[in-house]
């Protein structure tokens, strides 16, 4: 059966590149290319949900570790990802989790560069208005901390495709993408792909065999179950409870509840009685600082000169003009989890 991206029509061209050296290197003109913001188009969190343009049809987009095929750079349909419960991490969307291991690989290169050259300054598309990335990086800056700060960045960029999503940012014209605005499992999956994207860049294998093998090893120590079906159980435990299926793709009410916490320690969301029988929840850290503790924005500016879907008036009465950076997000998650509250969606801060 069709994704859920060939029933919205969202169907992404990916490009997939080898990359055989300790860390991903890059030509000239893959450091001007930079990666799509969404590569992998997945996926709807819940099962056999009807969707509104399909009469008929019911979209599950799980996977399990046996089905998972190897990590390419910039996406491959033999990747096969979906959706994986794990006892420890909860669930693991692995479109989101791939695509923040690649933005990681892909931004890292770019702070080389910027050691090399100097202050870089980039474009980054259109999301909601012109993106853009302002980089300068010292030369004597640690290279572990170049590793943490490209997992940073990427993060940042993938909250705020959730913010935009929010306000109507979509892939496709007049089709809403609200529906998976900060669903449950999507900033835990980013964090957990910044953390994996940081042990591919540091080990002697090639990069895409040594990712391969991170995720392989991390679904083990996450437990993950073993089958589709097992994935499919745990989420129908928490029908009409963090989704439901009496709504039709793309309605907003889908998902029941959301998580807006996204800028502390993330702790995964266990369906009860699918917790681990002997390990604690695995917990990640949003990177903030150096080693030496220098904030890591202090390396780095994202600047969004916005269009008119996000109600700048409302959110920054005070200012005169359109943009805003990384710096603000926070204060616009905050106005989200008012309008969400309002809609009768609950929100997890």
């Amino acid at each position: 059966m069709p994704g859920l991206s060939n029933i919205l029509i969202v169907l992404l061209v990916c490009m997939t590149t080898n990359l055989l050296a300790k860390a991903p290197t890059f030509t000239e003109k893959q450091y001007l290319n930079h990666p799509p913001r969404i590569i992998r188009a997945c996926c709807a969190f819940g099962t056999d949900l009807k969707v509104s343009i399909v009469p008929g049809y019911r979209y599950t987009q799980l996977t399990s570790p046996e089905l998972l095929g190897p990590h390419h750079y910039l996406g491959a349909h033999t990747e096969n990802n979906g959706i994986v419960y794990t006892r420890r991490g909860g669930f693991l969307d692995f479109g989101h989790l791939r695509d923040l291991i690649d933005w990681t690989a892909y931004l890292y290169n770019l702070e080389k560069k910027s050691q090399q050259t100097g202050e870089i300054m980039i474009h980054l598309g259109f999301e909601s208005g012109e993106k853009a990335l302002d980089i300068k990086v010292p030369k004597s800056e640690k290279e572990e901390d170049l590793i943490t700060l490209a997992g940073r960045i990427a993060y940042d960029l993938s909250i705020w495709h959730e913010i935009t999503s929010w306000f109507g940012a979509s892939a496709v014209p007049l089709v809403s993408e609200k529906f998976s605005s900060f669903s449950i499992e999507d900033a835990y999956s980013n964090l957990l792909g910044i953390k994996m994207a940081a042990e591919a860049i540091k080990s002697d294998l090639p990069f895409e065999q040594a990712v391969t093998q991170i995720i392989n090893q991390t679904l083990t120590d996450l437990e993950a179950v073993s089958s589709t079906e097992e994935s499919y159980q745990a989420m129908e435990a928490v029908r009409d409870i963090w989704w439901t299926r009496k709504k039709r793709l793309p309605n907003n009410h889908v998902m029941m509840e959301r998580e807006l916490g996204v800028y502390k320690t993330m702790a995964p969301w266990l369906v009860p009685g699918w917790e681990s029988k002997n390990k604690t929840p695995f917990l990640i850290d949003v990177p903030l600082q150096t080693l030496d503790g220098v904030p890591l924005t202090e390396f780095y500016t994202l600047s969004f000169d916005l269009n008119h879907k996000i109600p700048m008036r409302k959110i920054f009465p005070a200012r005169n003009n359109r943009m805003v950076t990384q710096n603000d997000f926070q204060k616009i998650i905050d106005f989200i989890g008012i309008s969400m509250l309002k809609s009768n969606i609950l929100i997890k801060m």
